[in-house]
């Protein structure tokens, strides 16, 4: 993966002079199955760009090793293959973290937001399982639900470790992203950049200012899958943001749409009128499963619970010909006009 992301860098800079005043440069490649993009606010200099996409591409690859459910080798496959989970497994610091995250958030949505739901979603033919050739029959989808629920994931800080009344799958796709990002901004953090965006797969991160002192400004988009288009536009010195939405990922059978979003209740795709939910939160890890939880709780509940928590969301909903846009108090003073 490095030679790629460093001849995408290298192309992206080509023909570029490196001056002495600050500027944005920018740091592309694929990862996870997408892409990542990262700008950085820095006065050129090519072997130092050169350096940081190597050290960005050793952070994606430490997070891809440990939690993909892609790669047979990563330490969560491992884990999930275990036929035996009731005694302690011990964790690396970044999978407990992240593990730990996903149970503040299960918690706090009444378990909208589930890391143990990962059967179901492969029996819909959203994870590594092949897709079906029909929509899954009621006693498949029961077995595998009955199995699930993240309040038998237990979790030991000291060591890191985690056990389980039975054995578990783990599907992390709905918060490792957003744990990326921070790891990634973590990183250029370290290496004394202040000013960044660190985009992958539409969980964003952002600190610091422009060259011109202007703030980021990032796009909330329409939630059609035939086109790009913005709904409103938020402008970021700090916080990371990450939309979840049933206009991207799905797949249609006799008729019907199958969004990937699975409600850990029912262990069927979400069928209400909440086309999409952007959060804003400290990090883009919480924003990443806040957004999953509300986009599965629905709008009436999600922004009840966002609004009483002081969490800053913004809601499109699909109404009898059109969308409707609502957002809580705490995410009034990102809009731009």
């Amino acid at each position: 993966m490095a030679s790629v992301v460093l001849t995408l860098a290298t192309v992206a800079l080509a023909g570029c002079s490196f001056q002495s005043e600050e500027q944005i440069w920018e740091i592309a490649g694929p990862v996870f199955g997408t892409q990542y993009h990262i700008n950085v606010v820095l006065t050129g200099d090519e072997s130092r760009l050169e350096n940081l996409g190597e050290g960005v591409d050793e952070v994606l690859e430490e997070v891809d090793a440990s939690m993909s459910t892609w790669r047979e080798d990563s330490e969560l496959s491992r884990l999930n293959r275990l036929e035996d989970q009731t005694e302690w497994i011990e964790l690396s610091a970044p999978l407990y973290e992240v593990l730990a995250g996903a149970a503040e958030v299960s918690s706090l949505t009444d378990g909208a937001f589930d890391v143990t739901i990962g059967p179901v979603v492969n029996l819909w033919g959203f994870g590594p399982e092949a897709r079906p050739e029909q929509v899954p029959a009621e006693d498949a989808l029961a077995t595998r639900l009955e199995a699930t629920g993240y309040e038998k994931l237990e979790l030991r800080a000291d060591p890191p470790a985690v056990r389980a009344s039975r054995p578990q799958y783990i599907d992390l796709s709905a918060i490792a992203k957003g744990y990326a990002v921070d790891a990634v901004a973590r990183y250029l953090e370290s290496v004394g950049l202040e000013s960044y965006l660190v985009e992958i797969g539409g969980e964003v991160r952002v600190n610091g200012r422009k060259p011109d002192g202007s703030a980021w400004r990032l796009a909330i988009e329409e939630p059609v899958s035939e086109r790009r288009q913005i709904n409103r536009v938020v402008a970021l010195d700090h916080h990371a943001m990450a939309t979840s939405g049933d206009y991207r990922n799905y797949y249609e059978s006799e008729g019907r749409r199958y969004s990937h979003t699975i409600d850990p209740d029912t262990g069927e795709p979400i069928r209400h009128n909440l086309a999409s939910v952007t959060v804003i939160a400290e990090n883009a890890m919480r924003a990443d499963a806040l957004a999953t939880g509300f986009n599965v709780m629905g709008y009436e509940r999600a922004q009840a619970l966002a609004t009483r928590e002081n969490i800053a969301a913004y809601f499109i909903v699909r109404r009898e010909g059109g969308f409707e846009s609502h957002h809580t108090p705490a995410f009034t003073s990102y809009l731009t006009q």
